[in-house]
């Protein structure tokens, strides 16, 4: 008798060796054939109704973990969570666990979206949810394999690779590295940059996983093998987590320089944060001129150099000469170079700008430039406009594509060799990693974070400069319009902070640093060895199971 899951030749003609098979009539049970795809799918839901719900629970704690709500320790609570969950599944069962982990992960991480609309915040966490999923099924079928643990915390490292690239150039959010850049595990970035945090993280969370697996065990058959077992797993996690604490972090400055921030502040949050033209630029130059007139007074130290944010100028100053004449009044009041950001048209292709930072000297005017490398996807430029404007009508709300520069931020402002990265480019290593090794000193991110003000959204931002900072020993300069404005140390910590829409100078000496780190030195090279041995584990245990399988048709026989 062929089982439920099979349709044998027989069962479709509606015949049987013994003779037909007789019709069945409307309301009578199914015969025992294959089931329906949808029964199938219902069957399915069913049985997995109860590790749905758990995975979607840790799903949203591993979005608590993040900024602006900062609970690391749930990283590791996560990442254990989800192992157990796909532990001994098979990889379509770990691809869906995965997939409903990822997505209510993703709703709370990116939910300051929905300034744009909760149709975008449901499309991008669809989207990456996609690539939980595929680690989802990584992650049950190398359960099996010996050193289980070791290759799941490749597979984290390998999601994030992939994630960090893919489409469009990648979107490296939610990141296990940027929920631990004030935890123990943040001084790893010194060794090995972000995907190092992360391959610990996964790891100290995977051991975790290992010991309860084993404890769970012991209920069954109490042997001392077992407990010895989960004692070494625990002593493993805990040895990862603290491994960091033993990094020494470099902060030696070989120089300084007294910088001061301007944060103008905007007319309004949200999507319309531009208010009427000139008035984000006049925001910026009055309060530049505040600064001078206190320095004139003895109220306040004169500065080496001014850092404006990302769009502190509204108009094009080679295009509109009160916006230039604005910005040079405010730079001579000061009396020192000023790093502006400005948007600035295309020279030869109509309807495309540049996302620049200007170096603008008080007596020679703007200088050497900076041109934003790493466009955002649909909100700096829309990938096949004239197809997709046509069905989502807001594309028609960015008017013009920005054009990506072809070199990295160094730039001398004043006596200060610093390197510009450019809003959301801080979370791409190689852009952080090449600004460095191109000879920045120290770090500026100007930013425009009006739009997602009030959202936690520039508390995830904050965070990756912190992160940065350990990783390059640098200090990182955050200058945002209408905040968060801050000073970070070298070794992560925060010295000064100007908070959300609110007008203020934050005035600092930042240590200048010539030396760099381990993780400077070797680069994406720990990423792409950790991303290929989880790759190569995935097709290790699918080669073992194989065999298995192999082995017992033979034995049957």
């Amino acid at each position: 008798m062929p089982s439920g899951s099979d349709t044998t030749e027989e069962a479709v003609s509606g015949t049987t060796p013994d003779g037909p098979v007789p019709s069945a009539r409307t309301g009578s049970p199914a015969s025992p054939g294959r089931p329906g795809r949808a029964r199938r799918l219902l069957a399915f839901v069913r049985r997995e109704a109860q590790r749905t719900g758990l995975a979607v629970v840790f799903g949203v704690a591993l979005g608590l973990a993040f900024p602006p709500y900062g609970l690391w320790p749930l990283s590791l609570v996560a990442v254990a969570a989800l192992s157990l969950l796909t532990r001994g599944r098979t990889a379509r069962q770990g691809a869906w666990t995965g997939l409903v982990f990822g997505l209510p992960f993703f709703l709370i991480l990116l939910k300051w979206l929905h300034v744009v609309g909760w149709d975008a915040v449901v499309g991008l966490s669809i989207a990456e949810a996609l690539f939980v999923a595929l680690l989802g099924a990584g992650l049950a079928v190398t359960s099996r394999l010996p050193a289980w643990p070791l290759w799941s915390a490749c597979l984290w490292v390998a999601e994030e690779w992939a994630r960090d690239r893919l489409p469009f150039g990648g979107f490296p959010w939610g990141r296990l590295a940027f929920a631990n850049t004030g935890s123990p595990f943040t001084p790893l970035a010194a060794l090995g940059g972000a995907p190092l945090v992360t391959f610990a993280v996964a790891l100290a969370g995977t051991l975790l996983a290992a010991c309860a697996a084993a404890l769970w065990a012991l209920r069954g058959n109490g042997t001392v093998r077992r407990a010895v077992t989960a004692l070494e797993a625990f002593g493993l996690a805990a040895a990862v987590t603290l491994a960091g604490l033993l990094v020494p972090v470099p902060t030696k400055a070989d120089d300084s320089v007294d910088i001061a921030v301007v944060q103008g502040n905007v007319q309004q949050a949200g999507m319309d944060f531009l208010g009427r033209p000139m008035k984000i630029l006049d925001n910026h130059a009055t309060a530049t001129e505040k600064l001078a007139a206190d320095i004139k007074a003895g109220r306040a130290k004169k500065p080496d150099l001014v850092i404006w944010p990302e769009n502190s100028s509204d108009l094009d100053p080679f295009q509109y000469p009160q916006a230039y004449d604005r910005i040079d009044e405010a730079v001579k009041a000061i009396g020192v170079p000023v790093l502006v950001g400005a948007l600035v048209d295309h020279p030869s292709k109509k309807g495309y700008v540049f996302n620049e930072g200007i170096v603008w000297d008080p007596k020679k005017g703007p200088g050497a430039s900076y041109t934003k490398q790493h466009p955002v996807p649909f909100g700096e430029y829309v990938p096949f406009r004239e197809q997709l404007s046509k069905i989502i009508t807001r594309f028609q709300r960015v008017p013009r594509d920005f054009y990506p520069g072809d070199h990295t931020g160094l730039l001398n402002v004043g006596p200060a060799r610093l390197g510009d990265v450019i809003c959301f480019e801080v979370a791409y290593d190689e852009i952080v990693h090449d600004t460095v090794g191109a000879g920045a000193r120290a770090l500026v991110i100007q930013t425009n974070n009006a739009t997602y003000g009030r959202t936690g959204q520039p508390e995830q931002q904050l965070a990756m400069s912190k992160l940065r900072a350990v990783e390059h020993g640098r200090a990182v300069v955050t200058a945002a319009t209408s905040g968060i404005s801050a000073v970070v140390a070298p070794d992560g910590r925060i010295t000064h902070r100007i908070p959300e829409f609110t007008q203020g100078v934050v005035s600092a000496r930042i240590p200048l640093r010539d030396e760099t780190t381990l993780a400077d030195r070797v680069g994406a090279a720990p990423e792409w060895a950790l991303a290929i041995v989880g790759l190569l584990s995935c097709a290790a245990a699918v080669i073992v199971g194989r065999r298995g399988r192999t082995k017992d048709e033979k034995g049957q026989q």
